[in-house]
């Protein structure tokens, strides 16, 4: 038996404050690693030593496997936890942290590399008698095939995949993918297999010892997804019969007994409409929505990774489940706007205290433009799904988030939509319903209507003749303020006391109260320090307005057909051919930019002619940069 006591995680955001949160129940002395861009966020608050790695981008950081062991062995830590992502499936760094004496928190290297390549493991799981879906040669492929789902055989979380409908759009498809799969893996393989149409993801989390006993921690359902990234996940995956779900369970024991596996991880499987289960890959990590299994089977994974890394024995069975669990992850991100990252202060990130908040940010934090969007992970567990789907939905809700647009109200719509309540879940479910669940909700205009009474009410402080409001026998004319919200402007004109079916009751700087046909609310109001936004909280929903000025700036002008940068980022690639005087149609691909782990395609505003190309592969860009012009065709 290993006895650990300090604990380096090779990682940052939610997941290291997750891991020193089970560290420090255990005892053990933690350690964080940080980029510069990290040298004050939580995770390196949260442990007891940092170490610097100096740089920003990803690979000259958190990727760098020599720097980290480095700091392990400086810090004094005999023992290193991944995390996910970055280095978490590289064996070469698993076998580089056990030959410097370190202890690894994961399973064997030869797990690692037996699973590092989606079609290498597809053999092996052929070989164990895991059912799989037929590879389809992109060379020989027919319109039979069709539709296909081309992938990257190495790494994950959506990266190198494109859905193919038609063949006359493969070959670009297959570059693109194998371009995306290089940048982001290093190897630029890519294989294609049948896309299945309204398929469920449902996955099995495992755990093995080294003692020959593999548990199978029941199901996962993560088929809401965006970009092939998942967006909600719950357990168990509600629906299942229970055949299917022991043939899945059987299947996951299998695949890890076929790489002598050790430690935790999870087997993924499509399941199609008519109930068939087929292989996906196996994540040889911890799992980015692991709490739901956690709260299900009231276990504490981390913790079972670090007893099974020091030789620990599992006990034959796991406990029974209890109750049903669901995860939301809350992205710096806008749905409406193609999923575009969103970076800036984060004034505010208040979140009920009845859910489970994994986080690695607090208010005042900055989310850069270096790492992946998430903010947190919101759980709810409770005895039936319909309660845990409605505790969180109520309780991102009415949850407080300013600074910055974020997919809290998607989720909250996606939470309360008929079709998942009724556990009617498949991949395609945002393909058929995000434009119905980013709508600018109607209750917009009240919100605007409180924040002018908020900014029109005087200060706490302000003198008695100001705070009375001052006194006339003749009614006055109305105030006007403007704010825009979602795309949407609105001229909010009011009296301090009275609307056309609104009362107000109360309006002070930071809280109105009103009275909407009849029905009282609340709403909380806040600015951010520069005054360039106001906030307003409610039981109807959150809003970030942005108050117009009564005279715009006639500089802030750009020429028309002007694409800029919607965020820094790296200029990936550039339409084959384009050139100034290129004709373009609109919405047509010209630029693809890569910020924040994903890759945003820069589209032609109009039909025209693209009189100025700015853009270089390669090239660092900053937001609001100028990429190119296309001059739109006049109107015949």
């Amino acid at each position: 038996m290993t006895n650990l006591t300090s604990l380096l995680v090779a990682n940052r955001g939610e997941i290291a404050v997750r891991i020193f949160r089970t560290a420090r129940d255990l005892g053990l002395a933690t350690v964080a690693v940080h980029s510069d861009p990290d040298a004050d966020a939580l995770h390196v608050r949260a442990a007891d030593a940092a170490v610097r790695l100096p740089g920003a981008a990803p690979a000259d950081t958190y990727l760098r496997g020599d720097l980290i062991i480095k700091a392990a062995l400086a810090a004094g830590a005999d023992a290193v936890h991944p995390g996910y992502g970055f280095l978490s499936e590289n064996a070469d760094f698993a076998r580089q942290v056990q030959d410097s004496g370190l202890t690894w928190i994961g399973p064997p290297p030869e797990a690692i590399e037996a699973m590092a390549s989606k079609t290498r493991a597809k053999d092996l799981m052929r070989a164990a008698g895991v059912p799989l879906l037929d590879p389809v040669d992109p060379a020989t492929a027919t319109p039979a095939d069709l539709p296909l789902l081309l992938k990257a055989a190495a790494g994950g979380g959506g990266r190198g995949m494109r859905v193919v409908r038609d063949l006359d759009t493969l070959k670009e498809a297959l570059h693109a993918a194998s371009a995306e799969a290089a940048s982001a893996f290093g190897d630029g393989e890519v294989f294609a297999e049948p896309y299945v149409e309204r398929g469920r993801h449902v996955e099995v989390q495992i755990l093995a010892d080294a003692h020959g006993t593999v548990w199978a921690l029941g199901t996962r359902d993560c088929s809401l997804q965006r970009r092939h990234q998942k967006v909600i996940e719950e357990a168990p995956a509600p629906g299942l019969p229970d055949t299917l779900r022991e043939r899945l369970h059987t299947a996951a024991v299998a695949a890890a007994r076929a790489v002598s596996y050790r430690g935790a991880g999870t087997v993924e499987f499509l399941v199609t409409a008519d109930g068939r289960p087929y292989f996906l890959e196996m994540n040889t990590r911890l799992q980015v929505e692991h709490p739901v299994t956690e709260a299900v089977f009231g276990l504490d994974l981390v913790a079972l990774q670090l007893r099974v890394a020091e030789g620990a024995a599992l006990p034959p069975s796991p406990p029974e489940p209890a109750g049903h669990a669901v995860e939301a992850r809350l992205y710096a991100e806008d749905p409406a706007q193609d999923w575009r990252p969103q970076t800036g202060v984060l004034h505010t990130l208040d979140i009920p205290s009845r859910v489970r908040v994994d986080t690695g940010f607090t208010g005042g934090d900055t989310v850069g433009v270096h790492y992946d969007p998430m903010l947190a992970k919101v759980v709810a567990h409770a005895p039936t799904r319909a309660e845990a789907v409605r505790t969180l939905a109520h309780a991102l809700a009415g949850a407080r988030i300013h600074g910055l647009t974020t997919n809290r109200e998607l989720l909250v719509g996606s939470l309360r939509h008929p079709d998942f309540t009724a556990a009617q879940l498949d991949t395609g479910f945002y393909d058929r319903h995000l434009t119905t669940l980013t709508e600018t909700a109607p209750d917009a205009g009240t919100a605007a209507l409180a924040a002018a009474l908020a900014e029109a009410a005087p200060a706490p402080d302000a003198p008695l003749a100001a705070r009375l409001g001052g006194w006339r026998n003749l009614r006055s004319q109305p105030q006007t303020r403007r704010y825009t919200t979602a795309g949407t402007e609105y001229d909010v004109q009011y009296h301090p006391v009275d609307h056309p079916g609104v009362r107000v009751l109360a309006a002070e700087r930071h809280l109105v109260t009103l009275e909407v046909d009849g029905i009282r609310r609340m709403f909380h109001v806040k600015r951010n320090s520069n005054n360039t936004e106001v906030y307003v909280d409610s039981p109807l929903g959150s809003h970030t307005l942005t108050p117009v000025p009564r005279f715009p700036d006639p500089q802030d002008r750009t020429e028309p057909g002007s694409l800029l940068a919607p965020m820094p980022g790296t200029v990936v690639r550039v339409a084959e051919g384009l050139t100034p005087g290129t004709t373009v149609t609109a919405g047509q691909p010209l630029l693809w930019l890569e910020a924040m782990k994903m890759e945003h395609r820069i589209l032609a505003p109009a039909s025209g002619t693209l009189t100025a190309l700015h853009a270089v592969t390669g090239q660092q860009v900053e937001f609001g940069a100028l990429l190119a012009v296309v001059q739109e065709e006049p109107l015949s």
